[in-house]
């Protein structure tokens, strides 16, 4: 979308003041409330376009498009979430693109599926599978908070069991304690070139995983982890930070190509 197109009315918009972390908002006419820090009318901005400032409450806002940080830096958690860092490289490693259509098991909180989601843009989907009705509920309310719900069907299904029923799919993620139970029936699902992802806490985990992938035949198999370190920066004074953000998670991703 571009930058001059005006806002329309049920959009999310990131209200962001400097130094704060952005926080949403939908649009509407009339006042809205916003959890605990008040009402807010935002009928002016229907219509304008993103990158105007306004003032409540005596602090400064720019209202501007939501970043896919912003969206899951607003979700309320339940399950353990995806971190960014290791949500960014799934994106990566599984291809997942404008228009593609995305498969996910495991919807958790929904955080990895409103990463999933930014990346498969308007004409993309996902369809996200969890055996959980609790689970399926708050990832669906955390997706519908981030302005998200029309990319996403969410379905209540024991993967591991009874299998991905989708065919011609072009990146499938598996947030699962078990994903060997489920990569024979993601070969299946997947078009032909496309990836099928893992997550997995353990070494165990992740052995078993790298194990099924190329018994059932994918090709292109790798396994990672992403660390992240943050530095701080001072003049003279630049250095690693003492906290860094390590061990989250296992990636491991392969290709469909038979």
């Amino acid at each position: 979308m571009s930058e001059a197109a005006g806002w329309t009315e049920g959009e999310i918009v990131a209200l962001k003041a400097r130094g704060e972390p952005a926080f949403l908002v939908p649009l509407s006419h009339g006042p809205t409330r916003i959890h605990d820090r008040g009402v807010i009318d935002l009928s002016a901005q229907i219509g304008r376009p993103p990158g105007e400032t306004i003032e409540w409450l005596g602090t400064r806002y720019k209202v501007v498009r939501p970043s896919p940080a912003d969206r899951i830096a607003g979700i309320k958690r339940g399950a353990q979430i995806v971190t960014p860092k290791d949500a960014a490289q799934i994106v990566f490693l599984a291809a997942v693109t404008p228009g593609a259509h995305v498969a996910e098991a495991g919807s958790g909180s929904g955080a990895l599926t409103i990463a999933l989601a930014c990346a498969v843009g308007t004409e993309g989907h996902v369809t996200s599978f969890d055996r959980r009705t609790d689970f399926l509920d708050a990832a669906r309310a955390n997706v519908a908070r981030a302005g998200l719900e029309s990319r996403v069907t969410f379905r209540e299904r024991d993967v591991a069991q009874d299998g991905i029923d989708l065919t011609g799919v072009d990146s499938i993620v598996l947030d699962l304690a078990n994903p060997w139970d489920v990569l024979a029936s993601a070969h299946r699902a997947l078009a032909v070139g496309g990836y099928a992802a893992t997550y997995t806490p353990t070494y165990n985990q992740l052995e078993r995983a790298v194990g099924a992938f190329r018994s059932v035949g994918f090709d292109e198999v790798r396994a990672v982890e992403v660390i992240e370190r943050g530095l701080s920066v001072s003049e003279g004074a630049t250095r690693p930070a003492f906290e860094m953000l390590g061990h989250t998670g296992f990636l491991a991703v392969g290709r469909r190509v038979d």
